[in-house]
C-alpha cells in the first residue's frame, strides 16, 4: 500500500510540476483539479451509458407495469419476466451504479494523501503545500483557528461553499422543473415492485446536492477540492445527458 501511495503522490507532484509555469503556488491545488477532471472524464463513457440505460429502463416502465398486472401474485414468474424483457431490449438494470462506484477510489486516495504524515516511510511533503494560504492538508476548522470565520485561510474555504451552493441551487431548480414539467411515476427497482421509500426520495433529491457543503466543511482541503470539481463536473454531465429525460428517470439517474 506505502508503494502505491508513493507512487500516487508522485503522480500528483508530477502534475504540479507540470502546472507550477501557470499556478505558481496553487500548483498542487491545481493539479488536484486536474487530477479529478481526468478521472471524470475516464469515466464519462460509462456514464454516457448510464445515461443511455437509464433512458431505455424509464421507456419499459409502461411494460413493466403491464408484467407486475400480469404475474403481481407470481413473484418468480414476474422476476423471470423481467429478467427475459431486460434481456430483449438489452438493458442493465444496475448499469447506472458504475460511474459512481468507480470514483469512490480515487476519492478515498486523495483523501488518504492528504490526511497521512507519512508517505512510504518518508514525511509528506505535500501536506506543506497551500491554496491561497489554506494548507491542502488541513480542515476548515484549522482554518478558522487562524483568523476567524474571515480569516485568509477560511476565505478559501467560503469560496468553496460559494461554488458549492450554486451547484447545488442550479440542481435544485433544475429537478423542481422537471418534476413540474412531468410528475414522477412510482419507480420501480428491477423486479418491477415499487421502490420503498422511492417517493419520499424523489422529494428529497432536490435538496441532497447541498449535503455536499457538509462534506467540504469536514474534509481536508485537497479532498474538498476534489468533491467540489466532482460535484460541477456531475452537474454539467447530468444537464447534457438527461436533457430530455422525463422527471421520474432524471430522479433515478440522480439517486444512482
Amino acid at each position: 500500500m506505502s508503494v502505491f501511495m508513493s507512487a500516487f503522490a508522485g503522480l500528483v507532484g508530477s502534475f504540479a510540476d507540470l502546472l507550477q509555469p501557470l499556478f505558481q503556488g496553487a500548483a498542487t491545488a491545481a493539479a488536484i483539479v486536474l487530477f479529478t477532471a481526468l478521472v471524470r472524464l475516464a469515466v464519462h463513457p460509462l456514464s454516457r451509458a448510464a445515461a443511455r440505460g437509464q433512458k431505455a429502463r424509464t421507456k419499459l416502465q409502461p411494460q413493466i407495469a403491464e408484467l407486475r398486472k400480469k404475474h403481481g401474485k407470481n413473484p418468480e414468474r414476474m422476476q423471470k419476466a423481467l429478467m427475459e424483457l431486460h434481456k430483449e431490449e438489452k438493458v442493465s438494470p444496475l448499469s447506472g451504479c458504475l460511474p459512481s462506484l468507480l470514483q469512490m477510489p480515487a476519492f478515498f486516495l486523495l483523501y488518504h494523501l492528504f490526511s497521512s504524515q507519512k508517505i512510504g516511510g518518508d514525511p509528506n511533503a505535500l501536506l506543506g503545500h497551500e491554496l491561497f494560504g489554506a494548507p491542502l492538508g488541513e480542515r476548515w476548522h484549522n482554518a478558522m483557528a487562524h483568523g476567524g470565520l474571515f480569516g485568509a485561510q477560511s476565505v478559501v474555504y467560503l469560496g468553496l461553499f460559494v461554488i458549492v451552493a450554486a451547484v447545488a441551487t442550479f440542481n435544485y431548480r433544475r429537478t423542481k422543473r422537471q418534476l413540474a414539467a412531468a410528475p414522477a411515476t412510482p419507480a420501480t427497482g428491477p423486479d418491477g415492485q415499487p421502490m420503498p421509500g422511492m417517493g419520499a426520495m424523489t422529494k428529497l433529491m432536490p435538496l441532497m446536492s447541498f449535503f455536499t457543503l457538509v462534506s467540504v466543511a469536514y474534509v481536508p482541503l485537497a479532498a474538498a477540492l476534489y468533491i467540489v470539481t466532482s460535484t460541477t463536473w456531475t452537474a454539467v454531465e447530468r444537464t447534457v445527458l438527461y436533457r430530455d429525460m422525463p422527471a421520474a428517470g432524471a430522479a433515478m439517474a440522480t439517486v444512482a
